[in-house]
């Protein structure tokens, strides 16, 4: 049920930033499709500076965005205070109420396992 436009928004995304951060951003992106196989994926937030938006996978609700910033890849989940997180992945915004973030830096390896297992909690936390 993903749209298409969106979906291909992202391609491109991917491909633009042509570096690291774009095959980090693919990487996870793999990640996302394959725990919720039934995931949306849109773009939100447009601005002048990003007029394609920001990528955006939900269930039910938002599962988490996937930013490129020039040095990390960060991944926000909207209810990730809700989310444990026992691989420890969360890096950022944890002090935050509801929100927590993972940041991922060039040549940092991603924990695929641990980060399948925290979409798959967040799309089931939506699903309640």
């Amino acid at each position: 049920m993903t749209d298409q436009n969106a979906s291909a928004k992202i391609d491109q995304r991917i491909k633009e930033l042509g570096d690291w951060r774009g095959e980090a951003l693919r990487q996870v992106r793999a990640i996302i499709l394959d725990a919720v196989p039934d995931v949306v994926e849109t773009m939100k937030w447009s601005k002048p500076t990003n007029p394609d938006g920001v990528p955006v996978w939900e269930h039910n609700g938002g599962i988490c965005t996937g930013e490129a910033y020039k040095n990390s890849i960060k991944l926000t989940f909207f209810k990730g205070a809700s989310l444990d997180d026992p691989a420890g992945l969360f890096t950022s915004s944890l002090d935050g109420k509801v929100r927590r973030a993972i940041d991922i830096s060039e040549g940092e390896k991603i924990n695929k396992t641990a980060l399948k297992k925290l979409i798959t909690a967040a799309a089931a936390l939506n699903d309640r």
